[in-house]
């Protein structure tokens, strides 16, 4: 039996974009950017309010459909209570439909809400594990998701019990010195689709080249940032998505000509770029402005937050 929260608890939840796949890792591989979201949700006797600011302002439906809205409902059963109505704020700088985990960070910030409502009511809290396995159940993969609740860098996994999946996480330590730069076009693109032009099968030649490079790519984002190159090398994702956003795989041509280790992030069709140097070549950003890339130094960000009354919680 779900217990019912009173009206006029509040809780406010802060998570972080995240970038997935950093070339080979597909569907495993992840890590947190210094770009946030803000949750505000308050309970109150009936109804629904959604209220939406920054990005996807206009854009998004703000009803029960709503991801957020979804996702703190979730949370809600998971904390074992139930509120009459909710006002849901969202105030939003990660933008939708670009790989930079929106959508994960939606999932995860509610999640972190109702847990921020359910402290306040003495009610047992989800764990960062419950929050990785709720959170990519909404994702069907733990890459973005992770990353959104650990913070910092992640190797994710999908264990495969009968018809239900396990999803899990462990964290690790980015190298000091390497630094992140997202470039974010203004074009869109949609996982769905870009999931779609991908194989079913792929052959054991390259499944092998994969499994060497995000085995590297490990040991290059911990202890060797001069392995990049080579550890961020994909045959199983990047060239088959390559048509469908064609400005976003020049970038990674010409930044990886210009000695940097690009990807593509998530499923596009922003790119992120990994380097020891304080800034890009002036080649690379030139190129960005040119053909419509918002270009910024991001650092790595931090797990989601949540505030219940003045306690934060992490």
């Amino acid at each position: 039996m779900n217990h019912k929260l009173p009206p006029g608890l509040t809780a406010t939840a802060v998570v972080a974009a995240s970038s997935a796949n950093l070339g080979p890792g597909f569907d495993s591989m992840g890590v947190a950017l210094s770009l946030y979201d803000e949750i505000i949700v308050e309970t109150t006797e009936s109804g629904l309010v959604v209220e939406v600011e920054g990005q996807g302002a206009g854009q998004v439906p703000l009803d029960g459909s709503h991801l957020v809205v979804r996702a703190i409902e979730r949370g809600l059963v998971a904390t074992g209570t139930v509120a009459g109505g909710l006002r849901v704020r969202c105030r939003n700088d990660i933008p939708h439909s670009r790989g930079l985990g929106s959508s994960a960070a939606a999932v995860v910030g509610g999640l972190a809400a109702a847990n921020g409502l359910a402290a306040q009511a003495d009610y047992p809290m989800m764990t960062e594990d419950e929050m990785v396995q709720i959170s990519s159940e909404f994702e069907g993969h733990p890459d973005n998701a992770a990353a959104a609740v650990l913070g910092g860098a992640v190797v994710s996994w999908t264990e495969v019990c009968g018809s239900s999946r396990r999803y899990a996480a462990a964290p690790i330590s980015l190298h000091p010195d390497i630094n992140l730069f997202a470039a974010v076009p203004q074009v869109r693109s949609s996982t769905a689709e870009t999931r779609a032009v991908l194989p079913d099968q792929v052959s054991h030649t390259d499944a092998r080249f994969n499994l060497s490079r995000s085995a590297l790519l490990v040991v290059a984002l911990t202890q060797r940032p001069d392995l990049l190159m080579a550890a961020t090398e994909d045959v199983l994702h990047q060239p088959q998505r390559a048509s469908a956003m064609p400005a976003s795989a020049e970038y990674l041509t010409v930044l990886r000509r210009c000695g940097v280790a690009a990807v593509l992030s998530g499923a596009g069709p922003a790119v992120l770029a990994m380097s020891t140097d304080a800034e890009l070549p002036a080649e690379a950003l030139e190129f960005g402005r040119i053909n419509g890339f918002a270009v910024d130094r991001m650092s790595v960000g931090d797990g989601v937050r949540w505030t219940s009354g003045v306690t934060v919680h992490r």
